[in-house]
């Protein structure tokens, strides 16, 4: 399946990167499903996304980024043999890992834990999205809790249509099912 980058040039993601910084809170496509997102250090941002998805901000969310200096703020890792078990492999399918959080992650990204949920994609989608804001992203499927996942901006345009301020156009990529979660320190999939 082609990931067209047309959406994703020039004053597009300039675009996105004013609606970023402004608390906006967005759709995109990420591997499998369509995600809802925001920035990360924005608590009103990540209210209101909560709000719309009507999940509890005691769960967390994950945080997806294209590099580990990305993550950097949120995580703590103190040896490379753990940052690189979060590294990208092009055969492994999308892999979200429960990590020690930083002292810095906010208590409304890690909710009620001491952990903080985290994935490294090089889906070129959120490349281009993580790159344009040079941050980490907000990332929870996009759907009303207990409900499916959507898979097109079509589905999340019927689903949400103006109480989101950006969907951003483009292809989920071939994963069949959402991200596995795994524990880095114990190898437990929660997922």
């Amino acid at each position: 399946m082609s990931h067209s980058l047309s959406h994703y040039t020039g004053w597009k993601l300039q675009q996105f990167r004013r609606l970023f910084y402004s608390g906006a809170v967005f759709a995109y496509p990420t591997e499998a499903v369509y995600g809802l997102g925001c920035d990360p250090w924005n608590y009103a941002a990540l209210s209101s996304l909560l709000e719309l998805k009507q999940r509890s901000m005691s769960k967390g969310v994950i945080l997806l980024a294209t590099t580990k200096e990305q993550l950097a703020p949120f995580v703590s890792l103190k040896s490379n043999a753990n940052w690189s078990k979060l590294e990208v492999g092009n055969d492994k399918k999308p892999t979200t890992w429960i990590v020690p959080a930083s002292a810095e992650c906010p208590v409304w990204i890690r909710g009620a834990h001491t952990t903080v949920a985290v994935r490294l994609t090089n889906f070129p989608p959120v490349v281009a999205l993580c790159g344009a804001v040079g941050s980490a992203l907000v990332s929870t499927s996009a759907n009303r809790s207990g409900h499916p996942a959507l898979k097109s901006a079509l589905m999340v345009e019927a689903e949400f249509g103006l109480e989101l301020d950006q969907i951003m156009v483009g292809n989920c990529g071939g994963s069949d099912r959402a991200s596995e979660i795994i524990e880095l320190n114990s190898g437990k999939r929660i997922r």
